[in-house]
């Protein structure tokens, strides 16, 4: 049976912690908590289960508070938990059991992260697998029986185990503020992040931090090592920043880069309010259905569904067509 050291890093957690930690303390051998800098009861709660709580001042930096967290670390897997996630009774068994039987080659076992669509995460997906247990010193190993070399991939195992999230409220203002920060500091986004600052944006983001993140995508839509995903994304969010601000110079400069390559269904859309607004409802409606039917999203899957369908619906009410109002209707529904 393998050992586990469960690593945590919090901040003001005092509602959710214990509810976490019921269902995942058994698992592990060892508790870790990093705390950077909670002003609540989160430390005395974490206190409860473990002796190993420590201070980690915030550096605007997740990484490096969940690094801090691993290197306390002493068994052999290390199980990176966030205080929002809660392992059902029938997935605790089924991680008890992974701890018993689990291949000691195995260097990252992934697990199901559910359960997201419905706080408005930046994840497009309601579940989709995601690293959570790692060795803690790899095994290197030589492969190959001519011009041998070290084996780089890790060895990565999917299980059926499903992490249930569960947040007390939506971190999407804290991780925006966060991308905002970052980059009028001169950091430069990867890919990943690039495309993750882009959902939260259309996913959550508000006319406030459309306004602050316009310039760091006007950036990259300008930036010719940016590729070609990437310049749609930063589009994206520079036409939606451009309608919300009432700049229709820029909104059309914009949408029409995108329109001219791919049309995608967050541009539709985007085309869809611009239109409402004006109160011409049946460009709108053209949009709309555009949106839901003719293209495909690359940030929000909600442009392709329910905010067109949505759209669709208060066109048709405006044009006086109950039929095709009923349609939409009846499409949300399906849709759930």
């Amino acid at each position: 049976m393998i050992t586990i050291s469960l690593c945590m890093i919090v901040k003001n957690e005092e509602k959710i912690l214990a509810r976490c930690l019921d269902s995942v303390a058994e698992l592990a051998d060892e508790i870790i908590i990093a705390d950077t800098g909670s002003t609540d009861a989160t430390k005395e709660i974490a206190g409860r289960y473990t002796e190993h709580v420590y201070d980690f001042p915030w550096v605007d930096d997740f990484s490096a508070a969940r690094n801090f967290a691993f290197s306390k670390a002493s068994m052999e897997y290390i199980y990176s938990a966030d205080a929002d996630e809660v392992l059902s009774p029938e997935n605790r068994e089924k991680f008890r059991l992974l701890k018993e039987t689990l291949l000691p080659e195995i260097e990252i076992v992934q697990m199901k992260y559910a359960n997201q669509l419905q706080f408005g995460t930046v994840y497009n997906f309601d579940e989709e697998y995601r690293p959570k247990l790692f060795k803690r010193k790899r095994d290197f190993v030589w492969e190959a029986p001519i011009h041998e070399t070290v084996r780089l991939t890790p060895v990565i195992y999917d299980s059926d185990i499903v992490i249930t999230h569960l947040p007390a409220e939506s971190h999407a203002k804290r991780d925006l503020e966060n991308f905002h920060r970052h980059c009028i500091n001169g950091y430069r986004l990867s890919k990943r992040l690039h495309g993750l600052y882009a959902r939260e944006l259309m996913l959550a983001g508000d006319e406030e931090d459309f306004a602050q993140a316009a310039d760091i995508f006007l950036e990259s839509a300008a930036d010719n090592e940016r590729d070609g995903e990437e310049m749609a994304q930063a589009c994206c969010v520079v036409a939606k920043a451009a309608r919300l601000a009432g700049d229709t110079i820029t909104f059309f400069k914009y949408t029409s880069k995108v329109i001219a390559e791919e049309a995608c269904s967050e541009i539709c859309c985007e085309m869809g309010h611009f239109y409402e607004g004006n109160e011409d409802w049946e460009e709108a409606a053209v949009w709309y259905y555009n949106a839901v039917y003719e293209t495909s999203p690359i940030l929000n899957l909600q442009a392709g569904g329910r905010e067109s369908l949505e759209g669709l619906t208060r066109c048709y009410e405006q044009l006086g067509c109950p039929e095709q109002v009923q349609v939409y209707r009846e499409e949300l529904r399906r849709r759930g």
